[in-house]
């Protein structure tokens, strides 16, 4: 099923265009490519396509639109280890919410968002300059991988330039959120009919009614953040659809969605199709791991020791019917050795998706503990690799054992930086909770429960006798974890201004990022956002 997209992106990555920044529009446009000398063929349609998928090449990388969201909630956190991952303190200031405008990680954010805006509206454009009644159903699959960019770039910014003419080279202004909200709306609108509804080998890694359904689908369930008025009848109704009609299973297997060869999941609805040789740029492995993990996996390279989980959401997997106290399991080392699927012996209740992170004591391939010669002395567990949920300080010290891994998707024995795992975007199962979601608060709650609980059976635990807002917004916690989500639910049930681990209760300044000082630098129409320097008011 991936040699189809694979190829569609190599061929699309071969071919050469120009492209353009969002705050600098007044390029000379030229191309060699013509009516009159290509967009003969399908596969010439697709090659160019291609060029559209690629630019979501950058999602599974550090410092852009992933890392913003998951460091910033109370999911993930890199802590200053000593000499390393201070980076000029950009990785404290997301995690403790005291955003600022210079941060790079924004304008990285923004270049990713802006650049694969661009494309599109580069590829619309030289589509229909064509005329052809062949480039429509290729336009319509353009536009709804730009409605993605747009739902990506309003929830994250908010208030952002709406560029749509790739012919226009003047600055655009900044447009409300709302605005943008109602252009997304109404361009999924216009194209969720045209676009196909087949999943096999042609569709697979690009966009369909169903994934564009996704899309729309989150955009009303945000729909009282992104414009005041709760939309929860919509988001219900797109999801339903998806659910009823797009012939998506939900997998028996949690990790089946997420192995490295994870093409074959019945579950995923959008994914970006990662290839270590062909499409690389999917680095959690190395982002995550020790530095000392390299014979733990037969790596043929040495990972950075970043990504830690915080540690009361690890703690969160504890079932709450069974244990419904706050504070859940109190690490202070393991001492017994890791079950083949990854959990520890020492946990108490177990939820299947505790999967998603790696704990405990480390060994090679050979069988011996695997050794980090640089442990510090106050660590416990000495040089023998161990990871423990606990955290111990955000900086300066940060331990370089503590914290558990991202352990989400399967990483290869003999992997390099680059992973081969398809990148998940959508999947029934958030669709699944979305429509939950969207009944529990419409009133329907009794329904609710019952979709709640068949996420939760999959997952091992025992089902929630009621349902309440505080269990559906955990619940979407530990299904979600590290798929960029978990900002837009804190936000949405309310908890985005809470303290956490090294986190202090925060100003609702910090509900949008900032529009990165660079593009409000390039272009003056730019409004920064309240409450930032440089806002005004």
């Amino acid at each position: 099923m991936k040699k189809s997209i694979k190829r569609i992106l190599t061929v699309g990555l071969g071919i050469t265009f120009f492209t353009l920044s969002c705050t600098n529009l007044d390029e000379e446009l030229y191309s060699d490519v013509t009516a009159d000398n290509f967009f003969k063929t399908e596969d010439e349609f697709i090659a160019a396509l291609g060029q559209a998928y690629s630019s979501l090449g950058g999602i599974g990388n550090h410092s852009g639109l992933w890392s913003i969201n998951e460091i910033s909630s109370d999911e993930l956190v890199v802590s200053t280890k000593g000499g390393d991952w201070y980076d000029g303190g950009v990785l404290l200031q997301l995690h403790e919410h005291k955003f600022a405008p210079d941060n790079g990680f924004f304008n990285n954010a923004w270049n990713f968002l802006y650049g694969g805006i661009n494309t599109c509206n580069r590829l619309i454009f030289q589509f229909e300059e064509l005329g052809t009644p062949e480039a429509a159903a290729f336009i319509a699959e353009l536009r709804a991988v730009r409605a993605l960019w747009y739902y990506w770039a309003v929830d994250a910014f908010g208030n952002i330039p709406l560029v749509i003419d790739f012919a226009d080279v003047e600055k655009p202004a900044t447009a409300s959120r709302a605005q943008v909200f109602s252009f997304i709306e109404s361009e999924l609108t216009e194209v969720i009919p045209i676009l196909p509804t087949n999943k096999d080998a042609s569709t697979y890694g690009r966009m369909t009614k169903w994934a564009a359904l996704a899309i729309r689908a989150k955009l009303y369930l945000n729909a009282g953040v992104f414009t005041g008025t709760p939309q929860w009848q919509k988001a219900a109704d797109d999801a339903n659809d998806i659910i009823t009609n797009g012939g998506f299973v939900l997998e028996g297997n949690y990790r089946a969605n997420f192995l490295a060869n994870n093409s074959g999941s019945k579950e995923n609805i959008f994914v970006y199709p990662y290839d270590k040789v062909f499409a690389g740029g999917f680095n959690w492995i190395a982002m995550t791991l020790s530095v000392a993990s390299t014979p733990t996996y037969n790596l043929t390279f040495q990972p950075w020791n970043g990504y830690q989980t915080v540690e009361e959401f690890y703690n969160s997997y504890i079932d709450p019917v069974q244990n419904p106290g706050p504070q859940g399991p109190v690490w202070k080392g393991l001492t017994k050795d890791l079950d083949q699927d990854g959990v520890s012996d020492d946990m108490g209740t177990q939820d299947l998706r505790l999967t998603n992170f790696i704990v405990g004591p480390q060994y090679n391939q050979d069988g011996t503990r695997t050794l980090d010669g640089g442990f510090e002395p106050n660590d416990f567990d000495g040089a023998p690799v161990t990871f423990t949920p606990q955290l111990n300080e955000i900086f300066p010290q940060g331990l370089r054992q503590a914290g558990a891994r991202i352990g989400k998707y399967e990483f290869e024995i003999g992997s390099t930086e680059n992973m081969s795992n398809d990148f998940v975007i959508f999947r029934l199962a958030d669709i699944m909770l979305t429509l939950a979601e969207a009944k529990h608060r419409l009133g329907q709650t009794a329904e609710a429960l019952v979709i709640v609980n068949t996420i939760r059976e999959r997952a091992g635990v025992d089902p929630f006798p009621a349902l309440t807002d505080e269990l559906l917004y955990a619940e979407r916690g530990r299904e979600m974890y590290a798929e960029m989500t978990r900002r837009q639910d804190q936000i949405r049930f309310g908890k985005w201004d809470d303290a956490w681990w090294e986190k202090e209760v925060s100003s609702p300044t910090y509900l949008l990022f900032p529009i990165p000082t660079p593009q409000i630098d390039a272009n003056e129409k730019l409004v920064q956002n309240p409450g930032y320097p440089g806002a005004g008011g």
